[in-house]
């Protein structure tokens, strides 16, 4: 434990210790003010997705604090900045996360599906939007996996007007988009080509196929005016922007198809492995300020975010949510956020540092 801790601890942002002190998570302390204790106690609740009883449990065992379920419930509350704080400075750490110039703030939409411990654990939905570049979640919320005003929707979400709106393949929905449209927000959207009714400026159906299939070159990027048509009759005007994947990002995408309709018992259709060679997304941001590749770059830095919230998905162990709190929620995401982005530091770390996977200069003297 104390060989690991210590190695771990290699891997914390620089200013990990004066963030404790700059955002108050040690406030209200009375006897061990240590923010290596404090730390390590929230880990044991947020990372080892213990109970709060079983938590404090085993702090006093260990030697770490002496406190009670109800104490530790109100530290998690006040050390939640601190907690996003660390978030974000080991998400400035990693490699490819600039955003586009321009000094703009987006908001990325997603959500998680939440099991609390148990054979007969409940199972949420956990709806959750983050900005960047601060990495603040600005809005969560909990509804069930199944029934009415449960599914993956930007309806699901409060928009502001000027909102700059990302979102992946399964909010390609005509309803959420005309939500965020209405509210004065923009959106980009990946194009789920399944689900979204797209037409031309004038209201015919968009041979989106034909468009795209226009281009032949790597990086090649397209832009055509598109409207998305909404069943109850609403439309929204924008824009759908592609580019052409490389050779080996076709291969895989090709592959992934065939090996989902396999498993299936399905086949695949022409058009659905032409579909694959580009990404293709429908936007309403302003042409003026948004170029085509400028729109696609802001769904690059979405996706970056996804690869995060992946790890964050399957890795975190979502349970335990404290659904009635607001601020012991957020710091109850943030701990898990900050979670995953350690862990995809330790790997790529471990990756690059051969042979013992660590760096001498960063973990103290034996």
């Amino acid at each position: 434990m104390p060989e690991d801790w210590e190695l771990l601890k290699s891997f914390f942002p620089g200013n990990w210790r004066a963030l404790a002190r700059e955002t108050g998570a040690l406030k209200g302390l009375r006897k061990d003010k240590s923010e290596e204790n404090l730390l390590r106690v929230l880990l044991l609740h947020l990372g080892c997705g213990h109970s709060l009883r079983e938590t404090v449990l085993r702090a006093r065992r260990a030697g770490l604090a002496e406190l009670s379920d109800v104490a530790l419930l109100k530290r998690v509350r006040k050390s939640g900045e601190w907690l996003r704080r660390l978030c974000v400075e080991l998400f400035r750490e990693g490699e490819r996360r600039d955003l586009p110039a321009g000094g703009l703030e987006a908001r990325v939409m997603d959500a998680t599906t939440v099991k609390e411990p148990g054979k007969s654990g409940s199972l949420w939905r956990l709806h959750y939007a983050v900005r960047l570049p601060s990495l603040s979640c600005d809005f969560f919320k909990l509804t069930g996996t199944e029934g009415p005003g449960s599914g993956e929707s930007l309806t699901q979400f409060p928009i502001r007007a000027g909102d700059l709106v990302l979102a992946d393949r399964a909010y390609s929905l005509a309803s959420g988009i005309v939500h965020v449209a209405a509210a004065g927000g923009y959106v980009t959207v990946r194009v789920n080509t399944q689900a979204l009714v797209l037409a031309t400026p004038a209201g015919e159906p968009l041979d989106l196929l034909a468009r795209v299939s226009s281009l032949r070159r790597v990086d090649q990027v397209g832009s055509w005016e598109a409207r998305v048509v909404e069943r109850e009759g609403a439309t929204v005007l924008g824009r759908v922007c592609a580019v052409r994947k490389s050779q080996e990002a076709i291969r895989q995408a090709h592959r992934k198809i065939r090996r989902v309709a396999s498993r299936k018992g399905q086949q695949v259709k022409p058009e659905t492995l032409e579909f694959a060679r580009f990404v293709i997304v429908f936007t309403t941001f302003p042409e003026a300020e948004f170029s085509a590749r400028e729109v696609l770059e802001w769904y690059r830095v979405r996706w970056q975010v996804e690869l995060v919230f992946k790890r964050f998905k399957s890795l975190a162990q979502l349970g335990h949510l404290p659904k009635h709190d607001e601020d012991s929620a957020r710091a109850w995401l943030y701990g898990k956020l900050f979670m995953a982005l350690l862990v995809e530091k330790i790997i790529r770390h471990a990756e690059s540092v051969s042979p013992w996977g660590h760096d001498l200069a960063a973990t103290p003297a034996a």
